[in-house]
């Protein structure tokens, strides 16, 4: 794989319209790279120099293969969360492979695995040896929970409440996460380093839920307090939602991975492949100022 190879091929990128996506798409267009942003809507397709757009849907197989045509190397993100997230995955990758894409490279979850605690990471596990089935080059991104959302676990009440013991969990910016796809995806010697390869992505440190939200007060001056939950305390908090049951059970996995220690992990992957420490809680809320204003006190 020599340079004028990544140079003169097409990057196809899904999810575009997405914060993982759309993040990994400038990045593309400000490295001047050709890329084809495959969205659901191609009226929501950001535009920028070197790029073109194609309208696709995972679960149609046919028009997902014509979208892919012509594209290389594929960043495929996972769909939204439903009850047939598997199947919608393996139509993507079916249709990717049918159109000659020689590499794909997808966002998974840390810890994915056939029996992992976090119901949607099973998911995620199915994907990926479904994607190493086809025979086609890859490169599995495995990051941790999201800094992004953290400020979505606290309550308008200041409370962060769910079944996650005292575990602990290296929370990971959606900026680093995307710098690292960008890095795998466009430099030809990273791309090659991380051929047939997994990569977990996380954050700098590995923080109890009680010691995230004592920062989180710490820096905004805010009163937050994290309440540990039952596994069952926490289905019926979230049951009078209307959810699903799939979704109330996958939401209060996530805080389940975390007491079982399965996402108690600090890999070196950020700094490795970007060249720029893992943002921490304290440079993202420096970032992010305002992620808390919701919570009352």
């Amino acid at each position: 794989m020599g340079d004028d190879h990544m140079t003169n091929h097409t990057i196809g990128v899904t999810g575009a319209t997405g914060a993982l996506g759309g993040r990994v798409a400038a990045r593309i267009a400000r490295l001047g790279l050709a890329q084809r942003l495959i969205v659901r809507d191609i009226n929501r397709a950001p535009e920028y120099p070197g790029s073109t757009a194609a309208m696709a849907a995972y679960e149609d197989t046919a028009g997902f293969e014509r979208a892919c045509r012509g594209v290389d190397t594929l960043f495929l993100v996972s769909a939204t969360e439903s009850e047939d997230r598997m199947a919608v995955h393996l139509s993507a990758v079916d249709g990717a492979v049918r159109a000659g894409v020689s590499r794909i490279v997808y966002l998974s979850f840390l810890g994915a695995g056939p029996a992992a605690t976090f119901t949607f990471a099973r998911t995620h596990f199915y994907t990926e040896a479904h994607i190493r089935s086809t025979g086609v080059r890859y490169t599995f991104l495995r990051p941790s929970l999201y800094l992004d959302l953290l400020p979505g676990w606290v309550g308008d009440d200041g409370v962060v409440r769910g079944p996650a013991g005292d575990g602990r969990v290296a929370w990971v910016s959606r900026d680093d996460v995307a710098d690292v796809a960008t890095a795998v995806l466009t430099d030809p010697a990273t791309a090659l380093a991380s051929e047939d390869t997994t990569h977990d992505v996380t954050g700098p440190e590995a923080l109890t839920l009680g010691a995230t939200v004592d920062k989180l007060g710490t820096l905004t001056g805010r009163s937050v307090r994290y309440v540990p939950e039952t596994w069952e305390e926490a289905l019926e908090s979230r049951r009078p939602t209307g959810a699903p049951e799939w979704a109330v059970e996958g939401w209060a996995s996530s805080y389940a991975a975390i007491a079982a220690g399965e996402l108690d992990e600090v890999a070196p992957t950020v700094p490795k492949l970007t060249g720029h420490p893992a943002q921490s809680i304290e440079g993202f809320l420096r970032r992010h100022p305002s992620a808390l204003s919701h919570v009352g006190v």
